[in-house]
Protein backbone atom coordinates (compact mmCIF):
# COMPACT_ATOMS: atom_id res chain seq x y z
CA UNK A 1 0.00 0.00 0.00
CA UNK A 2 1.01 3.62 -0.40
CA UNK A 3 1.86 5.68 2.67
CA UNK A 4 1.92 9.48 2.63
CA UNK A 5 1.96 10.28 6.39
CA UNK A 6 3.14 7.88 9.09
CA UNK A 7 3.28 8.68 12.78
CA UNK A 8 6.26 6.83 14.24
CA UNK A 9 5.22 7.75 17.78
CA UNK A 10 1.64 7.11 18.84
CA UNK A 11 0.60 5.79 22.24
CA UNK A 12 -1.79 3.24 23.72
CA UNK A 13 -3.55 3.29 27.07
CA UNK A 14 -4.21 -0.38 27.77
CA UNK A 15 -7.81 -1.50 28.51
CA UNK A 16 -8.67 -1.11 32.18
CA UNK A 17 -9.37 -4.84 32.59
CA UNK A 18 -6.49 -6.18 30.49
CA UNK A 19 -4.22 -7.26 33.31
CA UNK A 20 -6.92 -8.36 35.76
CA UNK A 21 -8.35 -10.72 33.15
CA UNK A 22 -5.34 -11.84 31.09
CA UNK A 23 -2.33 -12.06 33.35
CA UNK A 24 -1.50 -15.64 34.39
CA UNK A 25 -3.56 -16.57 37.44
CA UNK A 26 -0.59 -16.61 39.80
CA UNK A 27 0.03 -12.89 39.16
CA UNK A 28 -3.49 -11.46 39.15
CA UNK A 29 -3.33 -10.42 42.80
CA UNK A 30 -0.62 -7.97 41.67
CA UNK A 31 -2.39 -6.86 38.50
CA UNK A 32 -2.62 -3.12 37.86
CA UNK A 33 -6.25 -2.02 37.79
CA UNK A 34 -8.20 1.15 37.10
CA UNK A 35 -9.73 2.74 40.22
CA UNK A 36 -11.40 6.04 41.09
CA UNK A 37 -9.02 8.63 42.54
CA UNK A 38 -9.49 11.37 45.11
CA UNK A 39 -9.99 14.04 42.40
CA UNK A 40 -12.89 12.11 40.85
CA UNK A 41 -10.90 10.80 37.90
CA UNK A 42 -9.73 7.25 37.21
CA UNK A 43 -6.14 6.08 37.53
CA UNK A 44 -3.99 2.98 37.68
CA UNK A 45 -3.50 1.27 41.03
CA UNK A 46 -0.76 -1.30 41.69
CA UNK A 47 -1.90 -2.27 45.18
CA UNK A 48 -5.68 -2.30 44.75
CA UNK A 49 -5.99 0.77 46.97
CA UNK A 50 -3.77 3.71 46.04
CA UNK A 51 -4.13 5.85 42.91
CA UNK A 52 -1.15 8.17 42.69
CA UNK A 53 -2.45 10.13 39.69
CA UNK A 54 -5.58 9.95 37.58
CA UNK A 55 -5.84 10.14 33.79
CA UNK A 56 -4.84 13.44 32.24
CA UNK A 57 -2.00 14.49 29.97
CA UNK A 58 -1.36 10.95 28.72
CA UNK A 59 -4.89 10.70 27.28
CA UNK A 60 -5.74 14.30 26.52
CA UNK A 61 -6.36 14.11 22.74
CA UNK A 62 -9.73 15.63 21.99
CA UNK A 63 -9.93 17.10 25.49
CA UNK A 64 -8.58 20.17 27.24
CA UNK A 65 -5.03 19.66 28.51
CA UNK A 66 -5.00 18.89 32.22
CA UNK A 67 -2.61 16.88 34.32
CA UNK A 68 -5.28 14.59 35.80
CA UNK A 69 -8.94 14.19 36.66
CA UNK A 70 -10.45 12.37 33.68
CA UNK A 71 -12.75 9.40 34.12
CA UNK A 72 -12.25 6.40 31.85
CA UNK A 73 -15.51 7.16 30.04
CA UNK A 74 -14.28 10.67 29.19
CA UNK A 75 -11.18 9.70 27.18
CA UNK A 76 -11.27 8.78 23.50
CA UNK A 77 -11.76 5.08 22.67
CA UNK A 78 -8.77 5.45 20.35
CA UNK A 79 -6.64 5.24 23.47
CA UNK A 80 -7.41 1.55 23.93
CA UNK A 81 -9.29 0.27 20.85
CA UNK A 82 -7.49 -0.37 17.57
CA UNK A 83 -10.42 0.32 15.25
CA UNK A 84 -11.15 3.61 17.02
CA UNK A 85 -7.45 4.49 16.91
CA UNK A 86 -7.50 3.99 13.13
CA UNK A 87 -10.54 6.25 12.80
CA UNK A 88 -8.72 9.01 14.66
CA UNK A 89 -5.69 8.47 12.41
CA UNK A 90 -7.88 8.77 9.32
CA UNK A 91 -9.47 11.95 10.65
CA UNK A 92 -6.04 13.59 10.64
CA UNK A 93 -4.70 12.06 7.41
CA UNK A 94 -2.30 9.59 9.04
CA UNK A 95 -1.94 6.31 7.13
CA UNK A 96 -0.06 4.26 9.75
CA UNK A 97 1.14 4.55 13.32
CA UNK A 98 3.83 2.98 15.50
CA UNK A 99 2.39 2.23 18.93
CA UNK A 100 4.14 2.75 22.27
CA UNK A 101 2.61 1.21 25.44
CA UNK A 102 1.88 2.75 28.84
CA UNK A 103 1.21 0.60 31.92
CA UNK A 104 3.62 -2.34 31.40
CA UNK A 105 6.58 0.05 31.13
CA UNK A 106 6.70 -0.28 34.91
CA UNK A 107 8.04 -3.80 34.42
CA UNK A 108 11.43 -2.33 33.48
CA UNK A 109 11.78 -1.07 37.07
CA UNK A 110 11.35 -4.57 38.51
CA UNK A 111 14.60 -6.28 37.57
CA UNK A 112 14.13 -9.96 36.72
CA UNK A 113 10.84 -10.34 38.62
CA UNK A 114 8.72 -13.00 36.84
CA UNK A 115 5.74 -10.69 37.31
CA UNK A 116 7.42 -8.14 35.01
CA UNK A 117 7.87 -10.79 32.32
CA UNK A 118 4.18 -11.68 32.66
CA UNK A 119 3.25 -7.99 32.24
CA UNK A 120 5.30 -7.76 29.06
CA UNK A 121 3.97 -10.96 27.53
CA UNK A 122 0.35 -10.12 28.39
CA UNK A 123 0.71 -6.75 26.69
CA UNK A 124 2.64 -8.17 23.73
CA UNK A 125 -0.02 -10.74 22.91
CA UNK A 126 -2.87 -8.27 23.34
CA UNK A 127 -1.36 -5.48 21.23
CA UNK A 128 -0.58 -7.83 18.33
CA UNK A 129 -3.58 -10.15 18.47
CA UNK A 130 -6.25 -7.60 19.47
CA UNK A 131 -5.32 -3.95 19.10
CA UNK A 132 -3.53 -4.25 15.75
CA UNK A 133 -5.89 -6.88 14.34
CA UNK A 134 -8.05 -4.38 12.38
CA UNK A 135 -5.09 -3.70 10.03
CA UNK A 136 -1.50 -4.66 10.90
CA UNK A 137 -0.30 -2.66 7.87
CA UNK A 138 -1.49 0.53 9.56
CA UNK A 139 -1.14 -0.34 13.26
CA UNK A 140 2.47 -1.26 14.04
CA UNK A 141 2.98 -2.97 17.38
CA UNK A 142 6.02 -2.46 19.60
CA UNK A 143 6.26 -5.49 21.88
CA UNK A 144 8.25 -4.91 25.06
CA UNK A 145 11.49 -6.83 25.45
CA UNK A 146 12.34 -8.42 28.85
CA UNK A 147 15.83 -6.95 28.85
CA UNK A 148 16.52 -7.59 32.55
CA UNK A 149 15.60 -11.28 32.63
CA UNK A 150 18.77 -12.76 31.15
CA UNK A 151 19.81 -13.37 27.56
CA UNK A 152 18.02 -16.70 27.17
CA UNK A 153 14.64 -15.25 28.18
CA UNK A 154 15.22 -12.12 26.08
CA UNK A 155 16.06 -14.05 22.92
CA UNK A 156 13.13 -16.40 23.48
CA UNK A 157 10.66 -13.51 23.70
CA UNK A 158 12.21 -11.84 20.66
CA UNK A 159 11.82 -15.06 18.72
CA UNK A 160 8.21 -15.45 19.90
CA UNK A 161 7.44 -11.94 18.68
CA UNK A 162 9.21 -12.44 15.36
CA UNK A 163 7.02 -15.47 14.73
CA UNK A 164 4.02 -13.18 15.21
CA UNK A 165 5.37 -10.95 12.45
CA UNK A 166 6.44 -7.90 14.42
CA UNK A 167 8.27 -5.14 12.57
CA UNK A 168 10.06 -3.57 15.57
CA UNK A 169 10.57 -4.02 19.30
CA UNK A 170 10.47 -1.67 22.27
CA UNK A 171 13.40 -1.39 24.69
CA UNK A 172 14.06 0.91 27.68
CA UNK A 173 16.56 3.73 27.73
CA UNK A 174 17.94 2.45 31.05
CA UNK A 175 18.19 -1.35 31.16
CA UNK A 176 20.01 -2.84 34.14
CA UNK A 177 23.07 -3.24 31.89
CA UNK A 178 24.03 -0.18 29.84
CA UNK A 179 23.52 -0.45 26.09
CA UNK A 180 27.21 -0.11 25.29
CA UNK A 181 28.03 -3.27 27.26
CA UNK A 182 29.13 -6.08 24.89
CA UNK A 183 26.77 -8.36 26.84
CA UNK A 184 24.06 -7.22 24.41
CA UNK A 185 25.86 -8.50 21.31
CA UNK A 186 23.75 -11.71 20.92
CA UNK A 187 20.55 -9.66 21.14
CA UNK A 188 21.84 -7.06 18.69
CA UNK A 189 22.91 -9.82 16.32
CA UNK A 190 19.44 -11.41 16.44
CA UNK A 191 17.70 -8.08 15.80
CA UNK A 192 20.05 -7.31 12.92
CA UNK A 193 19.49 -10.69 11.30
CA UNK A 194 15.72 -10.18 11.58
CA UNK A 195 16.05 -6.58 10.27
CA UNK A 196 14.07 -5.35 13.27
CA UNK A 197 14.82 -1.89 14.75
CA UNK A 198 14.98 -1.27 18.50
CA UNK A 199 12.73 1.61 19.58
CA UNK A 200 13.17 3.74 22.69
CA UNK A 201 11.09 6.68 23.87
CA UNK A 202 12.76 9.79 25.25
CA UNK A 203 13.95 8.70 28.73
CA UNK A 204 11.26 6.14 29.49
CA UNK A 205 12.04 2.70 30.80
CA UNK A 206 14.19 1.71 33.75
CA UNK A 207 15.97 3.79 36.36
CA UNK A 208 18.08 6.74 35.26
CA UNK A 209 21.36 6.23 37.15
CA UNK A 210 21.68 10.00 37.45
CA UNK A 211 18.23 10.31 38.98
CA UNK A 212 17.28 13.17 36.69
CA UNK A 213 14.29 11.56 34.99
CA UNK A 214 11.92 11.31 37.96
CA UNK A 215 8.50 12.79 37.13
CA UNK A 216 7.73 15.51 39.69
CA UNK A 217 4.23 16.62 38.79
CA UNK A 218 3.50 18.23 42.15
CA UNK A 219 6.42 20.70 42.24
CA UNK A 220 5.88 24.02 40.44
CA UNK A 221 7.23 23.99 36.90
CA UNK A 222 9.10 20.68 37.06
CA UNK A 223 6.57 18.68 35.07
CA UNK A 224 6.81 20.93 31.99
CA UNK A 225 10.58 21.26 32.57
CA UNK A 226 10.84 17.52 32.07
CA UNK A 227 8.91 17.81 28.82
CA UNK A 228 11.57 20.22 27.56
CA UNK A 229 14.78 18.51 28.66
CA UNK A 230 13.67 15.10 27.44
CA UNK A 231 13.89 16.39 23.87
CA UNK A 232 17.65 16.04 24.35
CA UNK A 233 17.43 12.58 25.90
CA UNK A 234 19.03 10.69 23.01
CA UNK A 235 22.39 12.46 23.18
CA UNK A 236 23.89 10.55 26.10
CA UNK A 237 22.99 6.92 25.24
CA UNK A 238 23.67 7.25 21.51
CA UNK A 239 26.96 9.10 21.98
CA UNK A 240 28.21 6.32 24.25
CA UNK A 241 27.01 3.63 21.85
CA UNK A 242 28.75 5.28 18.88
CA UNK A 243 32.07 5.94 20.63
CA UNK A 244 32.27 2.47 22.22
CA UNK A 245 31.80 0.76 18.87
CA UNK A 246 28.31 -0.73 19.13
CA UNK A 247 27.58 0.14 15.51
CA UNK A 248 31.04 -0.85 14.35
CA UNK A 249 30.39 -4.35 15.71
CA UNK A 250 26.82 -4.34 14.36
CA UNK A 251 26.83 -2.12 11.25
CA UNK A 252 23.21 -2.97 10.36
CA UNK A 253 21.79 -2.46 13.86
CA UNK A 254 19.08 0.22 14.00
CA UNK A 255 17.92 2.25 17.01
CA UNK A 256 15.12 4.84 17.05
CA UNK A 257 14.47 7.27 19.91
CA UNK A 258 11.00 8.78 19.81
CA UNK A 259 9.76 12.28 20.60
CA UNK A 260 13.11 14.04 20.67
CA UNK A 261 12.83 16.28 17.56
CA UNK A 262 15.96 17.15 15.56
CA UNK A 263 16.73 20.86 15.57
CA UNK A 264 19.67 20.07 17.88
CA UNK A 265 21.11 17.32 15.65
CA UNK A 266 23.52 19.37 13.44
CA UNK A 267 25.39 20.70 16.48
CA UNK A 268 25.53 17.20 17.99
CA UNK A 269 26.83 15.65 14.76
CA UNK A 270 29.52 18.32 14.40
CA UNK A 271 30.55 17.89 18.03
CA UNK A 272 30.68 14.09 17.71
CA UNK A 273 32.99 14.32 14.73
CA UNK A 274 35.15 17.12 16.16
CA UNK A 275 35.77 15.35 19.47
CA UNK A 276 36.45 12.08 17.65
CA UNK A 277 39.09 13.68 15.42
CA UNK A 278 40.79 15.56 18.25
CA UNK A 279 40.84 12.71 20.77
CA UNK A 280 41.25 9.56 18.69
CA UNK A 281 45.00 9.46 19.31
CA UNK A 282 44.48 8.38 22.90
CA UNK A 283 40.78 7.69 23.52
CA UNK A 284 40.61 4.10 22.25
CA UNK A 285 37.35 4.65 20.39
CA UNK A 286 35.53 1.51 19.36
CA UNK A 287 35.07 2.75 15.82
CA UNK A 288 37.30 3.83 12.95
CA UNK A 289 34.63 5.67 10.98
CA UNK A 290 33.43 9.22 11.38
CA UNK A 291 30.69 9.10 14.06
CA UNK A 292 28.11 11.06 12.06
CA UNK A 293 28.08 8.25 9.49
CA UNK A 294 25.77 6.36 11.86
CA UNK A 295 23.03 8.98 11.37
CA UNK A 296 20.24 7.73 9.18
CA UNK A 297 21.91 4.33 8.92
CA UNK A 298 21.91 3.15 12.55
CA UNK A 299 20.30 6.02 14.46
CA UNK A 300 16.89 7.60 13.91
CA UNK A 301 14.61 10.06 15.71
CA UNK A 302 10.95 10.98 15.62
CA UNK A 303 9.99 14.63 15.19
CA UNK A 304 6.85 16.66 15.69
CA UNK A 305 6.27 20.21 14.45
CA UNK A 306 9.94 21.11 14.84
CA UNK A 307 10.12 24.03 12.41
CA UNK A 308 13.69 24.82 13.47
CA UNK A 309 14.70 21.29 12.51
CA UNK A 310 12.76 21.26 9.24
CA UNK A 311 14.30 24.63 8.27
CA UNK A 312 17.80 23.21 8.85
CA UNK A 313 17.29 20.26 6.50
CA UNK A 314 18.13 22.34 3.42
CA UNK A 315 21.65 23.02 4.70
CA UNK A 316 22.08 19.66 6.49
CA UNK A 317 20.61 17.07 4.09
CA UNK A 318 21.59 14.11 6.30
CA UNK A 319 18.79 15.22 8.65
CA UNK A 320 16.28 14.06 6.03
CA UNK A 321 17.53 10.49 6.39
CA UNK A 322 17.36 10.18 10.18
CA UNK A 323 13.97 11.76 11.01
CA UNK A 324 10.52 10.15 11.15
CA UNK A 325 7.40 12.26 11.60
CA UNK A 326 5.07 11.68 14.55
CA UNK A 327 1.91 13.12 16.10
CA UNK A 328 2.33 11.81 19.71
CA UNK A 329 -1.38 10.93 19.83
CA UNK A 330 -3.01 11.07 22.41
CA UNK A 331 -0.53 12.91 24.67
CA UNK A 332 -0.65 16.55 25.71
CA UNK A 333 1.64 17.88 22.94
CA UNK A 334 -0.02 15.82 20.19
CA UNK A 335 -0.60 17.20 16.69
CA UNK A 336 -4.04 15.60 16.47
CA UNK A 337 -6.49 16.35 14.95
CA UNK A 338 -4.91 19.27 13.05
CA UNK A 339 -1.98 17.18 11.81
CA UNK A 340 -1.95 18.46 8.23
CA UNK A 341 -1.92 22.11 9.27
CA UNK A 342 1.01 21.47 11.62
CA UNK A 343 2.85 19.73 8.77
CA UNK A 344 2.17 22.59 6.37
CA UNK A 345 3.45 25.28 8.72
CA UNK A 346 6.50 23.43 10.02
CA UNK A 347 7.76 22.12 6.66
CA UNK A 348 7.27 25.27 4.59
CA UNK A 349 11.05 25.63 4.02
CA UNK A 350 11.85 21.92 3.80
CA UNK A 351 12.76 20.55 0.33
CA UNK A 352 9.94 18.37 -1.08
CA UNK A 353 12.02 15.19 -1.40
CA UNK A 354 13.27 15.52 2.16
CA UNK A 355 9.76 16.23 3.38
CA UNK A 356 8.48 13.01 1.79
CA UNK A 357 11.23 11.00 3.45
CA UNK A 358 10.44 12.40 6.88
CA UNK A 359 6.65 12.15 6.59
CA UNK A 360 6.62 8.53 5.42
CA UNK A 361 9.56 7.23 3.38
CA UNK A 362 11.98 6.71 6.27
CA UNK A 363 9.35 4.89 8.31
CA UNK A 364 8.52 2.60 5.39
CA UNK A 365 12.19 1.62 5.16
CA UNK A 366 12.90 1.37 8.90
CA UNK A 367 9.84 -0.76 9.66
CA UNK A 368 9.85 -2.72 6.39
CA UNK A 369 6.27 -1.72 5.64
CA UNK A 370 6.41 -2.75 2.01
Amino acid sequence: MEYTIISADNHILEPRDLFTTRLPLEFRDRAPQMLRGADGGDGWSWDGKTVERTLGIEATAGRSVQISGYKWEEILPGNYDGAAHMKDMADSGVDAAVLFPSVPLMGWFMGDDPFALALFQTFNDWVIDDFCAPDPRRLIALPLMPVNHGMEVLLAELDRMLKKGVKAVHVPVYPDKVWHDPWWDPFFKACTEANVPLCMHRTSGGRDPGGKDAFQFNLPGLGPAGTVHRFFAAIEPFTKMIYTGVFARHPKLKFMDAEVNFGWVPFWMDTLDMVYEKQKGWAKFGTEETPSETMGRNIFFTVLDDKVGFDLVKDHPKMADLALFSTDYPHSICLWPDTKSYIESSTVNCPPEAKQKILAGNAVKLFNLN
